[in-house]
C-alpha cells in the first residue's frame, strides 16, 4: 500500500530527466575533467594527526585505564 504515490513522483523525476533540455557548458566540463591549473583551487594545509589527547597523557593516571 501506499507505493502508487512514490512510483508516481519517480516516473514524474524521471521523465522530466529524459525530455528535459539541457545546456551544458562543454568548455567548462572540459576545464574541470583536464584539470586546469588556473581555475584549481589551493590545496589545503595539511592537518596535524596528533591526537588532541596526546597533551594530557602525561596526567592520567596509568593504572585507572580499562
Amino acid at each position: 500500500m501506499g507505493r502508487g504515490r512514490a512510483k508516481a513522483k519517480q516516473t514524474k523525476v524521471a521523465r522530466d530527466l529524459k525530455y528535459r533540455t539541457h545546456e551544458t557548458d562543454f568548455a567548462s566540463l572540459a576545464q574541470e575533467l583536464h584539470g586546469d591549473e588556473s581555475t584549481q583551487a589551493e590545496k589545503p594545509e595539511p592537518v596535524d594527526d596528533s591526537d588532541e589527547y596526546d597533551k594530557w597523557s602525561d596526567y592520567s593516571d596509568s593504572s585507572s585505564r580499562d
